[in-house]
């Protein structure tokens, strides 16, 4: 049986990638919300609910380097014209293996559902929890494919501290034993940095597209 997307970022998080022979997988969708593309090195995988004859005739037609295919911005366009749904950026993908002990950061978990970080989270994960520390917030939640993901947000005033850092840190130790993953906009090198420094792998890019 063919792998699903849940099979292949589970064994990209242990370091075992698709083969690098410039091919692009097609994949159902692992549910409703999510759709998009992942390029690896020299592969992707495209995770749909369409057609894959229409996925690889659209790919086909593209007068580009095959490598680069499915990131152009004429294949993004086509699909968000074919399936209705919207994308805001291509990030990089990024993970962290899971961290035994507690964090360094103090955190204090938001209960409030109405909590604009809350409100924004669920949008896109399930599952979501939230922490407030002096000067940042951590959330966790489960997105793509169901896989953990981490977001951290720094105050304007405490930056330049190494509290994305640890708050990035705070994501593995808080993630009961599985990998953690991180989409970071490819411009926003400050948090680049920060999920690296935290020991975060990039591991490709990511074009994420959400149904009205």
């Amino acid at each position: 049986m063919a792998e699903s997307l849940r099979d292949i970022l589970d064994a990209v998080a242990r370091g075992v990638f698709p083969a690098a022979d410039g091919g692009t997988t097609v994949v159902p969708q692992h549910g409703p919300r999510d759709a998009g593309v992942i390029a690896f090195t020299a592969h992707s995988v495209v995770f749909t609910d369409e057609d894959e004859g229409w996925v690889r005739e659209t790919l086909g037609a593209l007068r580009c380097d095959a490598l680069a295919a499915t990131m152009n911005a004429r294949f993004l366009a086509a699909f968000m014209e074919r399936t209705g749904r919207t994308t805001d950026t291509i990030d990089v993908l990024l993970t962290g293996a899971p961290l035994p002990g507690r964090p360094e950061v103090v955190l204090t978990e938001v209960a409030d559902l109405g909590h604009p970080r809350v409100v924004s989270a669920r949008r896109r994960r399930d599952e979501v929890r939230v922490w407030a520390a002096d000067g940042g917030v951590l959330v966790l939640g489960r997105g793509v494919a169901g896989r953990l993901e981490a977001a951290v947000e720094v105050a304007q005033g405490a930056r330049h501290r190494g509290l994305g850092r640890r708050l990035a840190t705070a994501a593995r130790q808080l993630a009961g034993g599985e990998p953690v993953w991180a989409q970071v906009s490819a411009g926003n090198a400050r948090s680049l940095r920060a999920f690296q420094a935290a020991d975060y792998r990039p591991v490709g890019s990511e074009a994420l597209f959400l149904g009205p």
